[in-house]
């Protein structure tokens, strides 16, 4: 899901996922779920640049829509910052949109809640089929063996973006394909004056997505196969203190990101500030930014040594976006038609040029627009290398207690303090902690 976001609080969380309760939509002429309203509220997401890049890119394909079904749709693009709050405060009081968008990695949780339409066949078969996606994506829409809580609608996976010209004036030929590559071509970099690999330290998700990921290539999970929170494994533990590190040892990442929270590092890279730029699908960012395509190379998110792959070989999570809807929606159907006219091969190709993102629909992935320099590598990472996170009823609140210990090791790496194994163990002993008991 995008970066910018951060999670609800686990208190908030805990006691939402517990409810099972109506939020109804449509409120214009709403008659009762599946009823006639011709009106749909939809929550977008905060895909573009800003709100106002959303709405030129949405209001077109909602106009499209209604002009061939008759149902007009009200759409509200909400920032990542505020979008699973608000969510999770529908689910208890009734007051919500029709449709809306999910980070995937929230499927779970919203699942748990009971508030969101299953996609059982039956759904399914109104939309195409569930064929139509492909299996990585749908990996990502609800917890193992219960019927999906949505369904994919933008693709989205990590890559290394670097600048040409900084590399070229460090002498540096090519992007890294290993960790200690990385370090080694930052102490080059650094020796020019440039900074060399932009964080958000204080964005939760964002440590959660990379703290996943260098925990895949140490061997080691944050949950058990029954999942149970292993926070404070070994492995885990050195995964996360390699991240850190990578700002508290190796001085890759400067300490003012440990207050990055809000795409600052976007715009640093997008500026020529930095060399090197963690990201989902940036390309439509930095272009909106006045950074040229051919400014920068998109590469493989490094890995321990070797190539991409699955197990220790993963370089990034399966991020994405899923469409939804509220079960108890006053237009059921109208609903259902909007996924499908949103989820349709042709708006398919539209929505995600306009994103630089990956289709997760297959006719629409196979279009030959998406096998440009700025997503070939998102296209092969997500098909090769990429990894969902947990599809347990606790993510979210263990974004929130992990994102936490990871933005406060950045802290204390900011601020000079030791960054340990024995800090990093204390901090994630903390987090699992304040996972809820089973």
């Amino acid at each position: 899901m995008r970066s910018i976001r951060a999670a609800a609080t686990g208190a908030v969380v805990m006691s939402l996922a517990l409810a099972a309760t109506a939020c109804g939509g449509g409120t214009d002429s709403g008659d009762g779920a599946g009823g006639s309203s011709k009106t749909l509220t939809y929550w977008a997401s905060n895909q573009g640049a800003s709100v106002a890049v959303d709405k030129q890119v949405l209001q077109p394909e909602l106009d499209k829509f209604e002009q061939q079904s008759g149902i007009k749709v009200k759409v509200e693009v909400v920032p990542w910052s505020d979008l699973l709050n608000r969510i999770l405060t529908a689910t208890t009081s009734g007051q919500g949109p029709d449709v809306l968008n999910i980070g995937n990695t929230w499927s779970a949780s919203l699942q748990a809640t009971g508030a969101l339409l299953p996609w059982d066949a039956k759904n399914f078969g109104k939309i195409g089929g569930r064929d139509r996606f492909v299996d990585p994506a749908l990996g990502s829409t609800g917890a193992e063996g219960k019927d999906p809580a949505a369904v994919p609608l933008y693709s989205m996976s990590y890559a290394l973006y670097y600048n040409k010209q900084i590399f070229a004036d460090a002498g540096i030929d090519g992007p890294p394909a290993t960790w200690d590559e990385l370090v080694a071509d930052g102490a080059k970099i650094r020796a020019k004056g440039k900074s060399v690999l932009g964080a958000e330290g204080s964005n939760l998700s964002e440590n959660i997505h990379h703290v996943f990921v260098f925990a895949k290539q140490h061997d080691a999970d944050f949950f058990s196969a029954d999942g149970k929170p292993d926070f404070t494994s070994p492995k885990v533990v050195d995964a996360v203190k390699q991240y850190v590190d990578l700002m508290a040892k190796d001085k890759v990442i400067p300490p003012g990101n440990a207050e990055y929270a809000q795409n600052q590092s976007v715009s640093d890279f997008a500026k020529g500030k930095q060399a090197m730029l963690l990201w989902q699908s940036a390309a439509a960012n930095l272009k909106s930014q006045g950074m040229k395509d051919d400014a920068y190379g998109v590469a493989p998110v490094p890995v321990q040594k070797g190539a991409p792959g699955q197990g220790a070989q993963v370089n990034s999570m399966a991020a994405g976006i899923n469409i939804a809807v509220f079960k108890d929606s006053h237009n059921l159907d109208g609903a259902t038609e909007f996924v499908k006219f949103m989820t349709s091969d042709a708006e398919q190709k539209i929505l995600n040029k306009a994103y630089s993102s990956i289709p997760p629909v297959k006719a629409a992935q196979a279009d030959p627009a998406f096998d440009g320099p700025s997503t070939a590598v998102l296209k092969d990472t997500l098909a090769k290398s990429a990894a969902a996170l947990p599809q347990v009823a606790t993510e979210s609140q263990f974004e929130t207690a992990v994102g936490t210990a990871v933005k406060d090791l950045f802290a204390d790496a900011a601020a000079g303090r030791a960054v340990t194994t024995a800090s990093v163990k204390a901090k994630l002993e903390k987090a699992q902690q304040q996972m809820p008991a089973a």
